[in-house]
């Protein structure tokens, strides 16, 4: 499979690319992962919007451009051939922003896509509890409607950006009579709201990029329930189809990721101690990205043409999440005892990349769902089951 591209597409990448040199900081933003370098990411976001490069595929008049699906694919190639930042609200522009698109009524749409595109407001995710982390169906976070507003009273665990974010998206059990896949609706809520302390996890690292939330008798108005009361599920497993399938994790993310573990591999392949089987890994991996790449071009064409994302998502995540560990491993493998090195170390060099990218790789596999769950999709799906 070849791709080839328009006029349009080729003078839109060289657009993007000529922008990204201009703008892309020369220095490494900090970890949004702590309290400064949020902030620098939040005005990094605004900066993209300032050059409408916030979210290329959203309407015009939303803050967008407009642009087709393998336009963004062409955009983010040249985001990450650039080595721009990593982008803190991902949660809402690439999660909650199509899916706002999708089910949002006018006035939501409205009010929240120019404050995410901007990254005036940052969303964080409400999916995980301490007894429903893949199996979303076990939530058990309740919302009761009183009159035109909703009490929240529960606990969300897991909730990445929640320790700086400005908004949460969620689900939430509306009908106290309901179990599993039932009775389930799609809430948004300010997380500065009475009622909500949020307790920082720290990572491996020692940052805290989750957090677990806690909701005592906390009000949100009706209207901020997204795709109507009970359509919850519904509404989430769009969000998760963006998630696991096509725009959380773009193939450009892996293509970088491939080049720079090729690079890696020359300039250390003459070291008399280095497995002869790394270099075998090193091919896998560049060829993995390359499947991926063609793989999610394919889906993007599409969908421009009216196509929709389905379970094929799953088979999507186990891929790229399984893909993002192997490459890490073998980027370790090839420095030895010198990719243990800590962030910033001295004498690390260029293994910070590599170390705090491995640490982040382990959790590929549990997040948007776990590949043991995706996988279990995945073979309801071939034998005909419906789910419960």
């Amino acid at each position: 499979m070849e791709l080839t591209y328009t006029a349009e597409q080729r003078a839109f990448r060289e657009e993007v690319r000529a922008w990204m040199a201009a703008s892309v900081p020369a220095q490494p933003l900090q970890s949004f992962d702590c309290e400064e370098g949020f902030r620098q990411h939040r005005a990094w976001e605004a900066n993209l919007n300032e050059g409408r490069w916030g979210m290329v595929t959203w309407p015009k008049e939303l803050g967008g451009r407009g642009c087709d699906l393998i336009e963004w694919l062409i955009f983010e190639e040249e985001y990450y051939r650039a080595g721009a930042p990593a982008r803190v609200n991902q949660n809402g522009i690439f999660l909650l922003g199509p899916t706002l698109m999708e089910f949002g009524t006018a006035a939501q749409q409205e009010r929240f896509l120019p404050k995410m595109a901007t990254g005036e407001e940052i969303w964080a995710q409400g999916w995980s509890e301490p007894n429903a982390g893949s199996d979303m169906a076990a939530i058990r976070c309740r919302a009761e409607r009183k009159g035109d507003v909703y009490v929240i009273n529960g606990q969300k665990t897991w909730s990445t950006r929640a320790v700086w974010a400005d908004w949460l998206f969620g689900l939430f059990r509306s009908d106290p009579q309901s179990s599993r896949h039932h009775g389930l609706t799609f809430i948004l809520l300010p997380l500065n709201s009475p009622g909500i302390t949020v307790r920082p996890i720290p990572q491996l690292n020692g940052l805290p990029g989750f957090a677990e939330i806690f909701f005592d008798d906390v009000e949100v108005p009706v209207e901020n329930v997204l795709g109507g009361e009970g359509m919850g599920w519904h509404v989430a497993m769009s969000t998760a189809g963006f998630e696991r399938g096509l725009m959380l994790r773009s193939p450009a993310r892996f293509q970088e990721t491939a080049r720079r573990l090729v690079q890696l591999y020359l300039a250390n392949r003459e070291q008399a101690d280095l497995d002869p089987a790394i270099g075998e890994a090193v091919m896998r991996a560049w060829m993995d990205a390359e499947a991926y790449t063609l793989n999610t071009y394919m889906t993007a064409s599409r969908l421009v043409k009216g196509g929709r994302i389905g379970p094929e998502s799953s088979t999507n995540k186990i891929f790229w999440s399984e893909l993002d560990q192997r490459m890490h491993e073998t980027a370790l493998s090839i420095l030895g005892l010198r990719g243990e090195l800590l962030p910033h170390a001295p004498d690390a060099g260029d293994v910070d990349h590599w170390l705090d990218g491995f640490l982040f790789a382990q959790a590929g596999p549990i997040y948007a769902g776990t590949n043991e769950i995706q996988r279990n999709i995945i073979a309801e799906r071939m034998l005909g089951m419906p789910r419960a």
